[in-house]
């Protein structure tokens, strides 16, 4: 086909609403009840084989520890290699795919997400994450089919970008060759969009991925790759294997043909897998690229030039949207003690109107956290916030009874170095602290040092002055930042995401700047004349 083609231009998929008695909350509310009365038998998929191991592990929603999913198949270090071999078997002829085609697979992906699949991966998120409808609907549907979208159209400008001159008789080209050998991609349980992209932005750019998706999101991970094969994905692109991390990297970063690592989960495991790279660099065929998108302790600093009510309102959908569970979460607050008081009623009068109970009610706001372990981590902070005397201004309860639930808590700190000003927990805990007035400067010290991450954070307040100040002061201290917003809720192709310091590498995903992390540049220079003598003009007498 000889024809530079254009891709449908992206447009961020609309956000349906769900409201009582709109056609899709009654197609959401069947799904899920389908979906509930059905337990699922999940393989890992490897080049075309569906893996099942007989090595089953059952698969809970969050909110009801009880009830059953269905089990995914559990496999060990065998399974790895096979789906290395599986992805290097693929890797040659998925290269050669033209562009065009790889464009129309994952275009294809976001329309069955827009369409047939909407509900299933929305449902599937929720019952698995314990996300509402409207955290699942903004995750599993829009945010992933913008992710497609947008990627194709930042594949297309990148290809497209080529050396501005050619001297006389010489052609000069750039080529955006995918990387040599396989990615491996190491999902997190929060967002499916994540789950689906960190293996879907290399394999669009011609790589073969490795991916193995959190435990507690392999339920909507069943789901993403019952899509990519629908898309016309082919078998061996994506290899989804169900091991555990150490037995994941026991193989893999002792291969050769390791050529790069998309990451999305702690600070701890990130900086873990960096170093074991660098212990067995000898061993690749090239220097792997890391990717990796880690922890926060989101700040939002507040002057005494904004409106009380709109902290309280960013502080309250910042702080305990899905739980507090969003890499960007508001989890510190600074807020200006002529402020306190009006800040204080508004928050605590919408906490006292949260409904918090399981995801099939609609009504509920606030669901369960993800897992038993991030539930006795949570409470134990609340607890020693308890015991070392720290105010309580809202919740502090929790119960695990039937479901990891946790009250949307409010800590008020009498330093602003206590630990929870300054360790990423995870979950519903806001901690602030109510500086003086006129310690504003000195307050935004206090910020920028407090933590080593580094994702998001926004500034409230209508004195420009004072903004501009905080912008200046804290330019390290975010890599998305937001004034007179919450720090949450980044909209790709609007806000690409990604933080630095000890939040990961900051390359954007959701960007162009992270798919030309999947590929390696070729410069060719053609001569159509060339010399036929040796001698330059200088060497004449």
């Amino acid at each position: 086909m000889n024809a530079f083609f254009k891709v449908p231009v992206p447009k961020n998929e609309p956000v349906k609403s769900y409201a009582p008695g709109s056609p899709e909350r009654e197609e959401l509310q069947a799904k899920l009840a389908e979906l509930r009365s059905t337990q699922v038998d999940v393989p890992m998929y490897i080049g075309s084989e569906e893996v099942r191991t007989g090595n089953k592990v059952e698969m809970h929603p969050p909110h009801d520890r009880n009830h059953v999913l269905g089990h995914f198949h559990k496999g060990d270090a065998s399974h790895v290699q096979q789906a290395i071999d599986a992805a290097l078997a693929a890797r040659e002829k998925w290269a050669a795919m033209p562009w065009e085609e790889r464009a129309a697979i994952f275009l294809r992906a976001a329309e069955l997400i827009a369409g047939p699949y909407r509900a299933e991966i929305n449902a599937a998120t929720m019952l698995a994450q314990s996300k509402n409808a409207f955290q699942a609907e903004i995750d599993a549907a829009c945010e992933l089919i913008d992710f497609f979208r947008f990627n194709v159209q930042y594949m297309t400008e990148i290809y497209a970008d080529q050396p501005p001159e050619n001297s006389p008789a010489v052609w000069n080209r750039l080529e955006y060759r995918p990387l040599e050998g396989f990615v491996f991609a190491i999902t997190p349980f929060n967002f499916t969009s994540i789950a689906a992209n960190l293996p879907g932005s290399p394999a669009l750019m011609g790589n073969t991925v490795v991916w193995k998706a959190a435990e507690t999101e392999i339920y909507s991970a069943n789901v993403i790759m019952k899509i990519y094969k629908a898309a016309g994905l082919p078998d061996g692109v994506i290899n989804l294997v169900h091991v555990s991390g150490p037995t994941a990297g026991d193989v893999i970063f002792k291969h050769p043909d390791f050529a790069g690592l998309h990451f999305t989960g702690s600070t701890g495991v990130f900086q873990n897998l960096w170093k074991e790279i660098g212990n067995n660099i000898s061993r690749y065929k090239s220097y792997p690229r890391i990717v990796g998108e880690t922890g926060g302790k989101d700040f939002v600093m507040v002057h005494n030039s904004a409106d009380a009510k709109e902290v309280a309102v960013a502080l309250a959908r910042g702080a305990f949207e899905f739980q507090g569970q969003k890499c960007s979460a508001a989890s510190r607050a600074y807020i200006p003690k002529s402020m306190w008081a009006d800040v204080k009623a508004h928050v605590q009068q919408m906490l006292s109107e949260f409904k918090m109970g399981p995801v099939e009610d609609f009504t509920n706001f606030i669901n369960a956290v993800i897992d038993e372990r991030a539930f006795d981590k949570i409470s134990g902070f609340i607890a020693q916030a308890k015991a070392d005397g720290q105010k309580i201004v809202a919740g502090g309860n929790y119960s695990k009874e039937k479901g990891y639930f946790i009250e949307p808590t409010i800590i008020k700190a009498s330093d602003p170095k206590y630990t929870t000003m300054c360790e990423e927990i995870f979950g519903p805990v806001l901690t602030l602290y109510v500086y003086d007035d006129d310690k504003f400067e000195e307050t935004l010290d206090t910020l920028d040092k407090t933590s080593m991450y580094a994702l998001t954070g926004s500034i409230f307040g209508y004195d420009r002055y004072a903004v501009k100040f905080a912008c200046d002061k804290l330019k390290n201290a975010a890599g998305n930042f937001y004034i007179n917003d919450k720090p949450t809720g980044a909209v790709v192709g609007q806000q690409p995401f990604g933080g630095a310091r000890g939040s990961g590498t900051n390359d954007k995903a959701g960007a162009k700047p992270n798919l030309l992390r999947w590929v390696s540049m070729r410069t060719i220079k053609e001569n159509f004349l060339p010399p036929s003598d040796y001698k330059y003009p200088f060497q004449q007498e």
